[in-house]
């Protein structure tokens, strides 16, 4: 198994794992219902439809 011919210094150590670090994912406020959804995705609402950007984009599926 090949072995490293120098140490890797704390530095370059820290800059190659600068990109593994987690971010908070993005949320935004829904207008109608007050809840966090996440942005560019539908998103169900109380009464069963799927909402996008605020807009119904499918009927609530009632138990008729």
């Amino acid at each position: 198994m090949p072995t490293p011919k120098k140490k890797t210094s704390r530095s370059r150590r820290d800059m190659r794992r600068s990109h593994d670090g987690l971010s908070i994912p993005a949320m935004t406020l829904d207008t109608k219902s007050g809840e966090w959804v996440r942005p560019h995705r539908a998103h169900k609402g109380a009464d069963g439809a799927y909402y996008y950007k605020g807009k119904q984009i499918s009927p609530s599926k009632s138990n008729d």
